[in-house]
């Protein structure tokens, strides 16, 4: 693989020509056209998607209005609550709700099915589509039903990526949603163009998840791809089915791209058709000289079944270097652990090496990855005639949609995976993010999914629990499974693969999902169950602001289900009040009564008492305020707490990792940098300052309090380096905080104090 940071021009869709000094004129002579560098930007799929999309007279700021939505029963309540404080009143486009999270009903009594109920009420009510539970997977149906050449999707999930069909795709956090519902603008801007050129064609054995892997680890760490957008390319393209490209695509998230887009052709033209969408293909190809910010060049040919040890999907090695190193690469995996946990348990990874081989306790084949049609056929090939065995081991696969699983069993292949030992489940996104199949304390398990971050595989540090997950292709698994448990290349066994046709039955989507055809109906009341809460009042922003440092993370990187646990806690996401209590339950334990405690005081201010008569440890850092700084009073100043993380926000779209923190009184993070634009959407929707801080020794610690005198004249002035005070010891001392630029709209949201202050205002 190379990466070309400086960026290359592609002639015809095949021919690369690395930008450099003489660039232009190698492109002149190779293709005949006199064209500039800003002329061929505008030649690659992705500019002109955004284009056609771009409701602004800017193609540097971008006001995106999206064709589709679609949300899963995590997230879509807490959206639909916030957009009807705001004035909803109709789903002003298509919008699917999907129940694929929180549909095993088992944890917190009737709370998850009375979010289902809310779910269907709120789709005829406002003319949506509602998926019912088991069904299909949130971008599963996306791909079988809604994405469609040339679309844009924005979706309320970070796997939101349909780009192998010709769809750019988002995931954002719920927030952005509703500014959709309610006819406002995905504000943007342009953002750069990464040309991911295929060549070749993948060895026996190989599946999407290893390409997918090698481009992760290739690329996450120097943030190569973040926040651009990756369009996929070349003549390795035509190599891959669609099935194949799909499975890659999702996993670009990973990465922390913005989006991604794939040329299209006649195989993209068969799958909707198959799909009874052929209407929907749409040819899309690069110009005939496209330039691109940055090019990476990938031979699939050379790509080796991969796996992304713990704790991140870039963590990433071939099996066979892991084989090859197992002690020594084992040995840095419980180190990095140590790190990550702040040694409070111990991750015993060596412990599994029996006879110089890794066992593995679990595998799964599951999700929006590896629940696909043809990951699960040639899984059923290779384990076909074997067993799983009768130790610790276990297999469970799970189709990612019910016409899927249809198509399964009528050819064979869950049959042949029954007969070996495995197990072959509905259609549910949890073991992706710790709802089922969490492994037993100190267990090894190898996924063909998206993440395995920290936890996320439903252990509980907190607890004294520690499992760990590795991300592999499901051929690798399922070889693995063959071998009784003891890690296996796919490339290591001699198969046949039977490459069976798909036949999509759509009867099952007919019988079972409700689809308004985009009419409402507003004499449908909205069906509420007791956790569905709304959302607390919060304050507009004050003129100046107190902020007590709550919690320090450094961490090279703190994803969102640090900030917000994912698993047992999904069963209170339309439950603000109850949720926040979970808030960096795993990461600091603390941090929850402490953002409590500095609230008292802001609870304070709003009814006119002195905060120090509540928060006792005030009364000296107020002595030095009103020494030093004229006219501050209770009238004017707000108290709230913040976090520092050296990067926080990698992972899951879901807005609840800053919301719990706003609900707990929280006014800002101060970061390093921010990993996604997702993150740093999220905080401004929920009224936070995202500020930054250069890296460092930081001028403040935990429990420090820090005042910003004028931050609201700071946030309307649009002021990128802020003067901040830390007051301690009796005395001030001053720093600078930084600020990315904020758009209009994104001050008036902080200045409101969040998205829903801010679409009141306007009602």
């Amino acid at each position: 693989m190379k990466l070309y940071e400086n960026g290359a021009f592609l002639i015809k869709g095949k021919e690369i020509v690395v930008d450099a000094p003489n660039a232009l004129s190698e492109v002149k002579a190779k293709s005949g056209k006199d064209i500039t560098r800003d002329e061929a930007k505008k030649e690659t799929i992705a500019y002109n998607i955004l284009k056609e999309h771009n409701t602004s007279d800017s193609m540097d700021k971008l006001k995106i209005k999206f064709d589709k939505l679609t949300s899963h029963d995590i997230t879509y309540v807490g959206i639909i609550q916030t957009a009807r404080a705001s004035g909803l009143e109709k789903f002003p486009i298509p919008y699917v709700l999907t129940n694929c999270h929180n549909s095993l009903c088992a944890v917190g009594g009737t709370i998850n099915e009375d979010d289902h109920m809310f779910g269907l009420t709120a789709a005829k009510k406002y003319g949506g589509i509602y998926v019912p539970p088991h069904q299909a997977v949130i971008h599963q149906y996306a791909r079988e039903m809604l994405a469609g050449g040339g679309q844009m999707i924005l979706g309320s999930d970070s796997h939101t990526r349909y780009g192998a069909l010709g769809t750019m795709a988002i995931g954002e956090g719920g927030p952005e949603l509703v500014k959709q519902l309610l006819n406002r603008t995905y504000d943007v801007n342009r953002p750069e163009v990464v040309g991911i050129y295929l060549k070749g064609e993948p060895m026996k054995g190989v599946g999407p998840q290893d390409v997918a892997l090698a481009l992760i680890g290739a690329t996450f760490e120097e943030g190569f791809v973040k926040n651009r957008v990756m369009e996929f390319v070349g003549p390795g393209v035509d190599n891959l089915s669609v099935d194949f490209r799909i499975g890659v695509d999702v996993m670009t998230t990973e990465t922390t791209c913005l989006s991604s887009i794939w040329k299209t052709d006649n195989k993209v033209k068969d799958f909707l058709g198959i799909h009874g969408r052929i209407g929907d293909y749409k040819e899309l190809n690069p110009g005939e000289v496209t330039y691109y910010d940055r090019f990476i060049e990938l031979d699939l040919s050379k790509v080796k079944p991969m796996i992304a040890m713990p704790f991140h999907p870039s963590n990433t090695y071939t099996i066979e270097e892991l084989n090859s190193n197992l002690m020594d690469i084992l040995d840095d995996c419980e180190k990095r652990a140590n790190v990550s946990f702040d040694g409070k348990v111990k991750l015993d990874l060596k412990s599994k090496v029996r006879n110089g081989k890794l066992y593995v306790d679990q595998g799964i084949i599951a999700g929006c990855a590896g629940g696909g049609f043809e990951n699960i056929c040639d899984a059923a090939d290779i384990l076909k005639g074997a067993s799983i065995g009768s130790d610790e081991f276990t297999l469970s696969v799970y189709p990612a949609s019910t016409p899927i699983y249809l198509e399964l069993v009528k050819n064979g292949a869950v049959a042949n995976l029954l007969a070996t030992g495995a197990i072959v489940k509905t259609a549910f996104c949890g073991p992706c993010f710790g709802a089922g199949d969490t492994p037993a304390n100190n267990s090894f398990s190898i996924r063909h999914s998206t993440r395995n971050f920290p936890n996320r595989e439903g252990s509980k540090v907190q607890d004294g629990q520690i499992a760990s997950v590795a991300l592999m292709d499901a051929r690798s698994i399922a070889a693995t499974a063959a071998n009784g448990g003891y890690l296996t290349s796919a490339t290591d066994i001699d198969v046949n693969y039977s490459k069976p046709k798909y036949f999509f039955d759509k009867t099952i989507y007919e019988n079972r999902i409700f689809d308004s055809k985009g009419k409402a109906d507003s004499s449908v009341e909205l069906k509420f169950g007791p956790n569905i809460k709304d959302w607390p009042k919060m304050s507009p922003l004050p003129e100046n602001l107190m902020l007590k440092v709550v919690s320090e993370i450094h961490d090279p990187v703190t994803t969102t289900d640090e900030l917000i646990p994912s698993g047992e806690t999904s069963s209170y996401r339309s439950n603000p009040l109850k949720l926040a209590e979970f808030a960096l339950s795993r990461k600091d334990a603390k941090y929850v009564g402490r953002a409590k405690e500095i609230q008292k005081a802001q609870k304070a201010v709003e009814s006119d008492t002195c905060p120090g008569e509540v928060v006792e440890e005030l009364k000296p850092i107020m002595a030095v305020v009103h020494k030093e700084f004229e006219g501050v009073d209770r009238s004017n100043l707000g108290f709230g707490s913040t976090i520092f993380a050296v990067k926080p926000g990698d992972g899951s779209a879901r807005e609840q990792a800053a919301s719990c923190q706003k609900v707990l009184g929280g006014w800002a993070n101060i970061a390093n940098e921010y990993a996604t634009k997702r993150y740093r959407s999220n905080l401004i929707n929920w009224g936070m300052i995202p500020f930054l801080i250069d890296k460092g020794e930081l001028p403040f610690k935990n429990l420090d309090y820090i005042f910003i005198p004028n931050i609201r004249k700071s946030i309307v002035e649009g002021k990128t380096e802020i003067e901040a005070f830390l007051i301690k010891d009796g005395s001030k001392k001053s720093f600078v905080l930084r600020m990315d630029p904020l758009t209009d709209d994104e001050k008036d949201i902080i200045l409101k104090g969040c998205l829903i202050n801010y679409y009141r205002s306007q009602m």
